[in-house]
């Protein structure tokens, strides 16, 4: 008979295991010693060892499911239940119970995690929608659309819920997707029927504006192309490519006509700041009449000065005021010269004065013998009131010779 610590061969070639609960009969043996018998067996319950280890391993580094793991497991304690090895059987039957608790504390880590991981997705999906069914709201056409696009591509990287609220969660995101999507459509129909009524009527403005081109009436036409180019610019947009083109030939049609009207305009203003000169000329030789000491030659040189004044035509705008302020002045001044002489030998005037004179001499002379006579009398109060009405006459009578000397007499 031979033995170890953990088996034994009788005499008849049965091999036992010795266990905790006492020998267990592990085989039979009849190919050679029973040395042999029991090297057999160690070396299957060896190969038992290496297999526990390797699935540990795997329960503790890698995903393997529960389910998977119990069942190699079960695999495993069958094989060691049936004591067909050699070995501490009980110390890996230990082993396979301390693997069983991990294996089921493994499982309710993963329930609770996919618990968790259930409830984020159930919470990141409720915001997937909230956002969505306020967007479906938006009139930011382009950036809600794109929000919209990045809301599915976030949906589809999150994990399914049970299917009931994961269907129901994606009945509303995609309700508000189509709601938006419909809203968008209609706006952009709407649109296109604004930019056609556009292009309608960029047309016509285009039509006038060409036809305008040619015009050489500046003034009207130019105020005709502003009210054009605010009707342009009440119409709207069309179409982008037929917008781009009406614009075009739009601008064309101003362009010639504003490069006409410039043309024009240059030479005009060329033709003026040359008249101008002239008239500057001419107002230095006008001036120089003044002050007027000889009013008929003044008369006929200013006449002949205007008269070559007239003929040379428009000055710039600008300066147009103080050119004409300053022959105006000149005129005025010969016109005052002219007045004065009116006056000076005007024999109507003349008379009037003469007579003015004398009835004012007349009352002086009157009042000082009223005087004399009151103080003759010795009534000096009469003849201080007499007095202050002589002195008022008196300043009447001195006007009115200076007026009449004025006449030359």
């Amino acid at each position: 008979m031979s033995s170890d610590p953990w088996g034994r061969v009788d005499e008849t070639g049965t091999v036992y295991v010795r266990t905790a609960d006492g020998e267990k009969v592990v085989g039979s043996w009849q190919a050679g010693s029973p040395e042999e018998a029991l090297a057999y067996f160690e070396r299957k319950y060896e190969g038992l060892v290496v297999e526990i280890g390797l699935l540990e391993r795997r329960v503790n580094t890698t995903d393997l499911s529960a389910k998977d793991a119990m069942t190699a497991i079960d695999h495993l304690r069958s094989q060691v239940d049936e004591h067909h090895a050699v070995g501490d059987l009980d110390a890996l039957r230990g082993r396979l119970d301390k693997l069983v608790e991990t294996v089921e504390k493994r499982r309710e880590e993963r329930k609770a995690a996919k618990a968790k991981q259930t409830d984020e997705a159930r919470t990141a999906k409720e915001a997937l929608v909230a956002e969505a069914e306020e967007l479906a709201a938006s009139e930011q056409w382009r950036s809600a659309g794109e929000r919209l696009r990045a809301l599915v591509d976030t949906w589809k990287g999150l994990p399914r819920l049970d299917r009931k609220t994961d269907d129901e969660l994606w009945h509303r995101f995609s309700h508000a997707r189509s709601a938006f999507s419909k809203r968008r459509k209609a706006h952009f129909a709407s649109l296109d029927a604004q930019r056609e009524e556009a292009r309608k009527v960029k047309e016509k403005l285009v039509a006038e504006a060409e036809a305008l081109s040619g015009s050489t009436d500046w003034g009207a036409t130019a105020a005709r192309y502003r009210e054009l180019m605010a009707d342009w610019k009440a119409a709207g947009r069309a179409q982008r490519e037929a917008e781009d083109e009406l614009w075009a030939r739009f601008r064309g049609a101003q362009d010639v006509f504003f490069q006409a009207r410039g043309e024009v305009f240059a030479e005009r203003d060329a033709e003026q700041q040359a008249n101008l000169g002239l008239k500057e000329e001419l107002v230095v030789e006008a001036e120089k009449l003044l002050p007027v000491t000889d009013l008929k030659a003044a008369r006929a040189a200013f006449r002949s000065i205007n008269e070559r004044w007239e003929a040379i035509g428009h000055v710039p705008r600008d300066a147009r005021p103080k050119i004409e302020g300053r022959m105006h002045a000149v005129e005025r001044a010969i016109q005052e010269a002219e007045e004065a002489e009116w006056r000076r030998t005007n024999p109507e005037a003349r008379a009037r004065a003469a007579g003015l004179t004398g009835q004012l001499q007349d009352a002086v002379d009157k009042l000082q013998a009223q005087i004399d006579k009151a103080r003759a009398a010795g009534n000096e109060a009469k003849a201080e009131k007499l007095g202050k009405e002589l002195e008022g006459r008196k300043a009447l009578l001195d006007q009115a010779l200076k007026g009449l000397q004025e006449f030359g007499g």
